[in-house]
């Protein structure tokens, strides 16, 4: 499967690119009450695209899930998930092995108890941040590949973003054995061009 993806050798960062990691908070980690199989084998991948990213003074964005603690998508609540990432709790915070910079835009979402917030872009000021920053590529990665990956690829192809795929560093929840792929194929087949670190010079 993955020989018959398209892909590239090479990529240059300049201006107009920037790098978004998505959740990599504690209850999706070893031990939190949403855990990803894995999930922590991706973070020092991303502190290589952090430091790529860095190194060029190009953006930086992280997103979370900022939950209040009646959330629509926790199981008491009829949803599908255990309580994660309530807003303010342990369980929220970013991994401390992730080496977020200083100038990085954290983007707060899932903040609305009858919204799910699946996508990055449910964060109705993220889309205007980025036309302000003039960001037309997005380099995208994090938890979780069928979930909070897959939508906002989604989104960013449907707001005509260049979208790259950081195959290197995205976990799946695998609720079905094959979400996770099935998610990739679909990110690749609507237009997001899968690569690795070593793709970024």
């Amino acid at each position: 499967m993955t020989n018959k993806r398209k892909s590239i050798d090479q990529i240059e960062l300049g201006k107009g690119d920037a790098l978004l990691i998505s959740d990599i908070q504690n209850d999706f980690l070893p031990g939190g009450s949403l855990a990803v199989q894995e999930g922590e084998r991706i973070i020092p991948v991303l502190n290589g695209y952090i430091d790529r990213f860095s190194n060029r003074q190009l953006p930086v964005f992280a997103t979370r899930d900022w939950h209040p603690a009646n959330h629509c998508s926790f199981i008491r609540q009829g949803g599908p998930w255990p309580e994660h990432c309530i807003a303010g709790s342990k369980g929220a915070e970013f991994a401390a092995d992730l080496h977020l910079p200083v100038s990085v835009y954290i983007i707060s979402k899932g903040t609305d108890v009858e919204r799910e917030g699946y996508s990055s872009f449910s964060n109705r000021t993220f889309k205007a941040q980025l036309d302000n920053a003039g960001i037309r590529r997005l380099f995208i990665g994090g938890l979780a590949t069928d979930y909070c990956v897959l939508n906002t690829v989604r989104d960013a192809l449907n707001f005509h973003f260049k979208v790259f795929l950081l195959i290197d560093a995205i976990r799946a929840v695998n609720v079905q054995k094959q979400d996770g792929e099935n998610a990739i194929n679909e990110m690749i087949e609507k237009g997001a061009i899968p690569i690795t670190l070593s793709m970024i010079g």
